[in-house]
């Protein structure tokens, strides 16, 4: 596994949903091409994108996501520094990887210790 960015950046991104199989595969080109760990919550509502690396890969594939004009795109977390000190201790490959609840991505964002964060991010808190 190459290691993780330093500093590493990570966004969140809220979307009507995710369903189209042509989209997730451009994402999945994307988060290879670019080198970031992205995490995809598919298959209803609400679709959620997290993504991990670069910051400039991290920007790149934010601008892929708004590119592909998702239906109430919301960029809930802006681009910026990981603050866990757990991703250290985590190994994520870079690519694209699915998840189909809500609760399962809630899940992997406690793994991370980036519950609290992604919990503000989706305006749960």
């Amino acid at each position: 596994m190459p290691p993780l960015p330093s500093p590493a950046c990570h966004a969140l991104v809220k979307t009507h949903h995710i369903t189209s199989r042509k989209k997730v595969a451009q994402l999945r080109k994307a988060a290879g091409k670019l080198g970031c760990y992205a995490l995809l919550r598919s298959g209803g509502c609400p679709g959620i994108m997290y993504c991990r690396g670069a910051p400039d890969a991290v920007q790149e594939w934010v601008a892929t996501v708004h590119a592909l004009r998702y239906k109430d795109y919301q960029l809930m977390m802006r681009p910026a520094t990981v603050e866990s000190t757990r991703l250290g201790q985590i190994d994520h490959t870079p690519g694209l990887f699915e998840i189909g609840t809500v609760k399962g991505f809630a899940n992997a964002m406690e793994q991370d210790g980036l519950l609290e964060w992604w919990r503000h991010g989706m305006k749960f808190a």
